[in-house]
């Protein structure tokens, strides 16, 4: 697993950030065309998984166009509901849809580094990432952030891209990520830069046997790992314990 010097995190964080300011106009899009729009199902298989509860707290970490941080308020009802992206194009469109459903009065977007979060430990119910643990320097770090700013009992959840461990697939898998990838972003979104970035990122990230165990490094409890379609995904949930800090 691939680890970066501090320069190296700067870099990469910079990069990112430029990345994603770019492709924010089509990013929605692009999610739905990249995953065949299965997207929606694993995150709606995770948010039945999570069942939240009305009245509950939610961050949604590198919440992109809102998409979760939307389905997160809408669940709990009533509960504070924050979305947090170091993006200032990727909340603007997501804005949008916040405001569109009048949910602005429930939900806070913050532009903010999940490096370091801006929240008080033991504040969320739920702390929630979606398909942007790939993209940070240090995935630790912000797993521990996550852990910190959740309450005791409460859940960390990590839904992103995974890495099939079976022939023939693997070898399909990374020939559709490496080379057709970038190239539906050159079409669809005329960015073809970014999009091999995106590949690049996910070819370095942990498989989903390696992200459970980086969960209970971070000092989770009781995590909870789904697959979704021969591993090209995956849900990882994990509980703070009661006697955390």
């Amino acid at each position: 697993m691939k680890t970066h010097s501090p320069k190296e995190g700067k870099a990469k964080e910079q990069h990112v950030h430029a990345v994603f300011e770019n492709i924010a106009p089509k990013y929605d899009v692009m999610n739905d065309i990249i995953s065949f729009r299965r997207h929606k199902a694993w995150r709606a298989f995770t948010m039945k998984k999570m069942n939240v509860q009305r009245g509950q707290t939610a961050l949604d970490l590198c919440c992109g166009t809102c998409d979760w941080t939307i389905q997160l308020a809408q669940a709990t009802e009533t509960g504070a509901v924050y979305g947090l992206d170091f993006s200032a194009n990727m909340l603007a469109h997501g804005k949008t849809k916040v405001d569109k459903l009048g949910l602005d009065k429930q939900i806070t977007l913050v532009q903010g580094n999940a490096m370091e979060l801006p929240f008080e430990d033991n504040t969320f119910d739920y702390v929630t990432i979606g398909f942007g643990l790939r993209n940070v320097p240090d995935y630790m770090q912000v797993i521990r952030e996550m852990r910190r700013v959740v309450k005791p009992g409460g859940k960390v959840v990590c839904l992103e891209t995974s890495k099939p461990s079976t022939q023939p697939f693997k070898g399909i898998y990374n020939f559709y990520f490496q080379k057709l990838m970038p190239m539906m972003g050159k079409m669809v979104a005329k960015r073809f830069e970014q999009y091999q970035w995106l590949s690049e990122s996910q070819a370095s990230f942990p498989d989903h046997i390696q992200l459970a165990r980086m969960f209970e490094e971070a000092g989770l409890e009781r995590v909870d790992v789904k697959p979704f379609f021969m591993g090209v995904a995956a849900l990882h949930m994990g509980t703070k314990g009661n006697g955390h800090v």
